[in-house]
């Protein structure tokens, strides 16, 4: 695999002004060797004439080799086709002219959100979710050489790390310590982020965040689900309903009994028990009922 190396280049303010004093020195010296020669009569030194021909051509080549350099953005150089490194420092920079061929390739932090999907959740439930993932290149060179087109490749790896995870865990969970899509996010996130992340690691792209977006049952078993959902609350409420007036009833027979010197056999304990519990746990009003005679 090709690996993220660092480029041949220096700093573009300084290398400006080198240039400039060697392609007006040198230009000046050809003109003066030249001028020297006509007003002497003489042939000028062809050696000294061709030295400094030379260095302003080299001089004036090598303006080709200045660019610039955005922030959190990275420059690709390739020479003949073969990766010779990437620069990171921001500003104006200067390299070897030969190294002509240079792309730009940006460091910043992206994201985007997957389309929803229907897919099917542990139990088979067909359900719908989608992600937001939250990434950036870390490395360049693997980025831009490794995959054909590394934005596309992580927005397809990512929808399917999403439905392989989809498929590993429920909806709801079923059983106690089961990690569930919609009870424990947190942990999901963080194994949907390793997934990702795995899958990525070829292209050089490091996930900062992942996280679900969209959950919810498809619309064919929505309502069904719905029910489910409602019937559950309704027992879960009942149940605390229930223990509540149990204490409550227990008390009660306990106050009568020990503080009050209430005598009561266990059939008139038990119709009290079922009175108590019926007025308690009822969701109508209780209609009162009179008894004028014996309580017996």
């Amino acid at each position: 695999m090709i690996k993220q190396k660092k480029s041949i280049s220096f700093n573009g303010y300084g290398f400006f002004l080198v240039l400039l004093v060697l392609q007006v020195g040198s230009i000046a010296m050809v003109l003066s060797t030249i001028h020297t020669a006509v007003q002497t009569g003489t042939e000028p030194s062809f050696v000294a004439l061709g030295s400094w021909a030379l260095l302003a051509l080299l001089s004036f080549i090598s303006w080709g080799g200045f660019y610039k350099v955005e922030p959190n953005e990275g420059k690709i150089f390739q020479l003949f086709g073969n990766y010779a490194g990437t620069d990171h420092n921001a500003g104006l920079r200067w390299t070897i002219p030969i190294l002509f061929k240079k792309t730009a390739i940006s460091l910043k932090v992206r994201n985007f959100e997957s389309s929803k999907m229907k897919v099917n959740d542990a139990s088979g439930s067909p359900i719908e979710i989608a992600a937001v993932v939250v990434w950036r290149v870390a490395d360049s060179a693997e980025a831009f050489f490794e995959v054909d087109d590394f934005e596309s490749f992580v927005t397809i790896q990512s929808e399917s790390a999403l439905r392989n995870l989809a498929n590993q865990y429920p909806y709801e969970s079923n059983e106690e310590g089961q990690l569930s899509l919609r009870a424990d996010p947190l942990e999901i996130a963080e194994k949907m982020k390793e997934e990702i992340q795995a899958r990525l690691n070829k292209a050089g792209v490091e996930v900062i965040e992942a996280r679900i977006s969209h959950l919810a049952y498809a619309t064919e078993i929505a309502q069904a689900m719905l029910r489910k959902q409602q019937a559950g609350a309704v027992l879960a409420a009942r149940k605390i309903i229930v223990q509540g007036a149990v204490e409550m009833v227990t008390d009660a027979l306990k106050s009568l009994t020990e503080e009050h010197d209430f005598e009561l056999d266990d059939e008139r304990k038990a119709s009290m028990v079922s009175n108590l519990l019926v007025v308690i746990c009822g969701e109508q009003q209780a209609q009162p009922v009179v008894n004028t005679g014996t309580i017996y």
